[in-house]
């Protein structure tokens, strides 16, 4: 029996498990481009809003929560007039870096695959 015809190993369970995991919570049109934006640095939320076209005020601020409750960034609350709130990565967050930079390959790699450019 060669490799490609071997039953997977109960590895290949717990692995396929943390991959639903991850897609969980990185999945739609604008996590990971939220991200992307934040990782440069302590951001507004009117810049990430004018980093990501086509995102609306209300679908960016229910990804905002939903990436602070997976904690992957943080919001912080500065102490002006009125309150200014800035947005960064979290250390778990910036565990993403390598993944990012990966699909980025990946994705200029097949562009190039699937058009010949």
């Amino acid at each position: 029996m060669t490799a490609e015809n071997e039953t997977p190993s109960a590895c290949a369970g717990s692995s396929s498990r943390a991959v639903r995991d991850a897609l969980d919570v990185l999945t739609g049109k604008w996590k990971l481009p939220i991200l992307m934006a934040i990782s440069i640095g302590a951001i507004r939320f009117r810049k990430i809003a004018n980093e990501i076209p086509g995102i609306t005020d209300k679908m960016l601020s229910k990804e905002l929560k939903d990436l602070e409750i997976n904690r992957l960034i943080e919001r912080t609350v500065l102490p002006t007039f009125p309150p200014t709130v800035e947005y960064s990565l979290t250390r778990h967050g910036r565990t993403l870096d390598k993944v990012i930079a990966e699909l980025s390959a990946w994705g200029a790699a097949h562009r190039k695959e699937v058009t010949g450019n």
